[in-house]
């Protein structure tokens, strides 16, 4: 429809103009669909945020768990994935944690900043400046009525070294492939992963 159509229309619609049946059948549904999208409630932040850390591999996958617990981990996910790859054959690996994880608390910070100016007798001024800054932690709710700091984000450990054993590792190609896949994986640079042949 052109804007003189729309037009012709909306005047028709205010002065009462007879109207046929399926113009206002088509009036009545598009109010009826406007306020249904209007009542239908959004998805809230922690139902998005549940779904996506559910995906992610990171420490969200073994919350809970200690620094031993999470390397083991790593180490079983990471060998079933290099036991896929052409000429590695069966494989060992081990890797070090540098740090454990981090769990970064969200704050609340207010600062209040005061200015005074005041003159001295012999008709100098000088300013005071006075800054007041305050941080204080953010709780959030339970379930069962404890309140806990809110954690807006959780770093995973720091990998220090990797160690693998394969069946291949005497091959350069297939050492470079491991190394590569490890780097892509871990972040750890080349010279902190030792590829070796299994005896």
């Amino acid at each position: 429809m052109d804007r003189n159509k729309w037009k012709n229309w909306l005047e028709k619609l205010r002065s009462g103009e007879k109207m046929p049946k399926k113009n206002h059948l088509l009036i009545l549904f598009l109010i009826g669909m406007l306020l249904f999208v209007a009542v239908i409630p959004l998805p809230s932040s922690d139902q998005a945020d549940t779904s996506a850390e559910s995906e992610s591999v990171s420490t969200a996958g073994v919350t809970g768990t200690s620094m031993g617990e999470y390397e083991t981990y790593l180490e079983d996910k990471t060998a079933d994935l290099l036991k896929q790859v052409d000429g590695v054959g069966e494989v060992t690996v081990m890797l070090t944690l540098k740090s454990g994880g981090q769990k970064i608390i969200e704050k609340d910070q207010s600062s209040v900043s005061q200015t005074t100016e005041e003159a001295d007798s012999e008709g100098g001024t000088r300013t005071v400046e006075d800054t007041t800054s305050d941080k204080t932690s953010i709780y959030e709710q339970e379930a069962d009525g404890s309140s806990v700091p809110y954690v807006s984000k959780e770093l995973s450990p720091e990998i220090e070294g990797v160690v693998v054993i394969a069946d291949g590792g005497d091959n350069a190609v297939v050492a470079q492939s491991i190394t590569e896949a490890v780097q892509a994986l871990f972040g750890v640079e080349a010279h902190k992963i030792k590829i070796m042949k299994r005896a």
